[in-house]
């Protein structure tokens, strides 16, 4: 049974205590006083599968609100990136009012920032490519509106350096996140092939030899099957599947157009 089926069944000792329980608990508690059996339960320990996906989904769209809020403002912008990733998971009505109340306590006063980040790298259990997927969809949430100011920017840096990334990781990932949008956006050849690049993480210079190794290193992160094996919920998969294609998409469209050129 996924870790939605175990929550919404009525197993309250699955919770996950701490700031993430809390926050996923007041979510949940129209759902268990309509009437769900929340005595008893099984306990899962730190690190289980199940345990690792209620805190991602907790994590992310509660951090995501917290972001959306960061420069005072939760733009249309911000909103629909939110409800984008909703239907990418192809969210339940529940689960996607669950989300949306998450989202909506990430934007309150005293949100537990640093708290709920500390607990969910302990709960992620050193599972580095979840953390980074993670620390994507959180960096696609700054960039939402078109542009990431200095405040936003410190803030990702706090964000990066609280899941274990250093300076110089965030940088390569702003700069592979803002390539996809573009490789995503763009309709002109010229700037869709600089954004390949961008997306891929290597320069226009860069070898045959340096292209491969870092689609291969790219699709090692971002393959569905083992996101989800590491604690990526089920309903990640499509996201999951997306970034891999687009990936995929990058090196085909670069390769193709080196064929052309030599």
């Amino acid at each position: 049974m996924s870790w939605w089926g175990k929550v919404v069944g009525g197993t309250f000792g699955f919770m996950l205590g701490g700031p993430l329980g809390a926050l996923l608990g007041a979510s949940l508690g129209n759902y268990f006083d309509a009437g769900l059996d929340s005595a008893g339960g099984e306990f899962l320990s730190r690190g289980q599968t199940e345990r690792v996906q209620t805190a991602f989904f907790t994590a992310t769209f509660s951090i995501m609100g917290y972001i959306a809020k960061s420069d005072g403002h939760v733009s249309r912008s911000e909103i629909e990136l939110a409800e984008r990733v909703m239907q990418q998971m192809r969210l339940s009505p529940r689960q996607s009012q669950v989300a949306v109340d998450l989202f909506n306590e990430g934007k309150q006063d005293g949100f537990p920032f640093l708290q709920v980040l500390a607990q969910f790298r302990q709960e992620a259990a050193r599972r580095k490519t979840l953390l980074q997927m993670f620390l994507e969809i959180v960096i696609a949430t700054a960039f939402a509106d078109g542009q990431l100011d200095a405040a936003e920017r410190d803030l990702l840096q706090t964000i990066a350096s609280q899941l274990g990334f250093t300076p110089g990781q965030l940088d390569q990932l702003l700069g592979r996140i803002s390539g996809q949008a573009q490789f995503a956006q763009t309709e002109s050849s010229e700037k869709q092939l600089q954004a390949a690049y961008k997306l891929l993480g290597v320069g226009e210079n860069a070898s045959d030899a340096e292209l491969k190794k870092a689609y291969r290193r790219q699709m090692n992160q971002h393959h569905p099957d083992k996101l989800v094996a590491k604690g990526l919920p089920d309903e990640m998969m499509d996201l999951a599947t997306r970034k891999a294609q687009e990936i995929k998409a990058a090196y085909e469209l670069i390769r193709a157009n080196r064929s052309r050129t030599t």
